[in-house]
C-alpha cells in the first residue's frame, strides 16, 4: 500500500516514508527523516532532521520530534532522535535530539507520552513507559522499562529512573529512583515498594518478599545505603530482581549527588 500524504502537508524529498505511512493535514517532514510502516501523523506534526521514527506509531497534533537540543554546548552538529515501534505521542509533546556528533536521544517501543510532555537531549528511554502530561525530562536522563510518571513531574538532568518505578504527580526528582519503588514529594523520595506494579508484571511472591525486606533495610532503618546493601547481600536470599536492585543502587553510589549518570566532582 502506498504512502497517504494530505495535499496540505510539506514533505522534504530527502525524507524516507515507508509503505502505509499516513501524513495528515499541515504536517511538516524535513530532510533526513525516516518513518516506519504504518505510522500515522494525525495533523500539524513537525518532524525535524535526524529523526528516525519506527513502525505503527501515532503522533498527535502539535507534536515536534527531533528539535534541536536546549543546551549551550550544542553547536549545530548532526545528531539523532531514534524512536522504536508502537509509540503514542500525544498533543504538543517535544522530543529533542542529542548533543554530540552522531549521538542519539533514544526511545524504545510501546511508550505513551501524554500531552505537553518533554524529553530532553541525550535521554535514554526504554519500553512500555507511561509519561503523563507536562512531565519534563532534562538532558541525559535514563528511564528503564514499564515505569509510570504522574502529571507535572520534573526530572533533574543525569537522573536514572529504574524499571517498574512509579512517580507521584508534581514530584521534583533530583536523584535516581530505584527500580520497583514508589517515589513522591518535593523533593521526591522513595515511600514504598511498587507492589501492584510487581504483581501485574508477574514478579513471583518470593521475589516480592525479598524486595520488601530490601526496601525496609534501605529506607526504614538507620543504615546508610552502603550498610543496607551489605546487609541485603548477607541476609536476603538472592533472586533476579534483588540483584538488579543492588546493581542499580551501586550505580547511584558511583555517580554524583545521587545521580548515577553524572560523574563525581572530586
Amino acid at each position: 500500500m502506498a504512502v497517504n500524504i494530505h495535499p496540505s502537508a510539506v514533505v522534504h524529498p530527502g525524507s524516507y516514508l515507508a509503505d502505509t505511512v499516513v501524513v495528515g493535514p499541515y504536517c511538516v517532514i524535513d530532510d533526513d527523516v525516516h518513518i516506519g510502516e504504518g505510522t500515522e501523523l494525525i495533523s500539524h506534526v513537525c518532524i525535524l532532521p535526524g529523526t528516525r521514527l519506527g513502525r505503527k506509531c501515532t503522533i498527535y497534533p502539535g507534536a515536534v520530534l527531533g528539535g534541536t537540543p536546549q543546551d549551550h554546548k550544542f553547536k549545530g552538529e548532526k545528531s539523532l532522535l531514534i524512536l522504536g515501534d508502537s509509540n503514542v505521542v500525544r498533543e504538543c509533546v517535544t522530543l529533542h535530539r542529542a548533543v554530540g556528533e552522531g549521538i542519539a536521544t533514544r526511545i524504545g517501543q510501546d511508550n505513551m507520552f501524554m500531552a505537553y510532555a518533554h524529553v530532553g537531549h541525550n535521554c535514554e528511554i526504554g519500553n512500555g513507559n507511561t509519561v503523563a502530561s507536562y512531565v519534563g525530562l532534562s538532558g541525559h536522563v535514563t528511564v528503564e522499562d514499564n515505569t509510570v510518571f504522574g502529571g507535572m513531574v520534573g526530572v533533574h538532568q543525569y537522573c536514572r529512573i529504574g524499571k517498574l518505578a512509579m512517580l507521584g504527580g508534581l514530584s521534583k526528582v533530583n536523584q535516581d529512583v530505584p527500580p520497583f519503588m514508589l517515589s513522591d514529594g518535593v523533593p521526591a523520595r522513595v515511600i514504598d515498594l511498587n507492589v501492584i506494579g510487581l504483581r501485574r508484571s508477574g514478579v513471583p511472591p518470593a521475589s516480592r518478599t525479598a524486595l520488601r525486606q530490601a526496601y525496609k533495610l534501605l529506607y526504614r532503618s538507620d543504615l546508610n545505603h552502603s550498610q543496607a546493601i551489605a546487609r541485603i547481600e548477607d541476609e536476603i536470599e538472592t533472586n533476579e530482581e534483588l540483584e538488579y536492585l543492588v546493581t542499580f543502587m551501586r550505580g547511584t553510589q558511583s555517580g554524583n549527588a545521587g545521580r548515577g549518570n553524572e560523574r563525581r566532582r572530586d
